[in-house]
């Protein structure tokens, strides 16, 4: 059973956290937001989260993630759902169809299933591409050398909204290097809107590396061990 007290604690921490950075690099109040990562959390505790006043959430499997948006206990509350795992072409109609954004696209083709799929009565999906700002082979994200062509591509179809970039980079204690990967990506965001893209959100930062984000720029940090403590499975 989720301790809907020890939760609400929590998000007030996070609050003060994200405050406590975001006036310290300079940055303007509420110019942070927080995507609250909900996967493997049970209904209950995501309606605590909402309760406690948090609207965006983050989900990484599509089937799972229905089951929440439909359960009575949050369907119908103005939550923001956010996909922010890997995209597989065989669940694009799913996230095009039930999501608000996705943070995780890497490849033209999924980008273009996801606005073929996307509703005419919906507003276009917003989305972020993925870099993969640490070079890991091992990690989904397009390489930096290959952003400007992928991005110009996801700006031109119709039933996107191309908002950003996200990144999820290599664990790293040192701040400095936090920052480092970081700033990669808010240059990266940067030059794009120098060649003419209107780009708003740089998703990143976790629990662990969230202040290093917010001084290189982040709009969004997406948080789960902060919030929901330890995870567990879903009931």
């Amino acid at each position: 059973m989720t301790d809907a007290t020890a939760l609400t604690g929590r998000v007030a921490a996070l609050r003060r956290r994200v405050a406590q950075a975001s006036a310290g690099y300079g940055r303007a109040p509420g110019s942070v937001d927080i995507v609250a990562v909900s996967k493997s959390q049970p209904v209950e505790a995501i309606a605590a989260a909402l309760r406690a006043g948090l609207r965006r959430f983050g989900e990484n499997y599509a089937q799972e993630a229905l089951a929440k948006i439909a359960d009575p206990r949050l369907a119908g509350r103005g939550i923001e759902w956010h996909f922010i795992g890997p995209v597989q072409s065989n669940k694009t109609r799913l996230i095009a169809v039930h999501f608000n954004w996705v943070h995780s696209i890497d490849r033209l083709n999924i980008a273009q299933r996801l606005s073929e799929q996307r509703p005419e009565q919906l507003a276009p999906l917003n989305v972020c591409l993925q870099v993969n700002v640490s070079g890991e082979t091992t990690k989904a994200g397009t390489m930096l050398d290959a952003l400007p062509g992928l991005a110009r591509a996801v700006a031109r179809l119709s039933r996107l909204r191309l908002r950003g970039l996200m990144t999820l980079p290599a664990p790293a204690q040192d701040v400095n290097e936090q920052r480092r990967a970081f700033h990669k990506l808010n240059q990266a965001l940067h030059e794009l809107n120098t060649q003419g893209l209107n780009l708003d959100t740089l998703s990143m930062g976790t629990s662990d590396d969230l202040e290093a984000a917010i001084a290189e720029g982040a709009t969004l940090v997406r948080v789960g061990t902060a919030i929901f403590g330890t995870r567990s499975k879903i009931r």
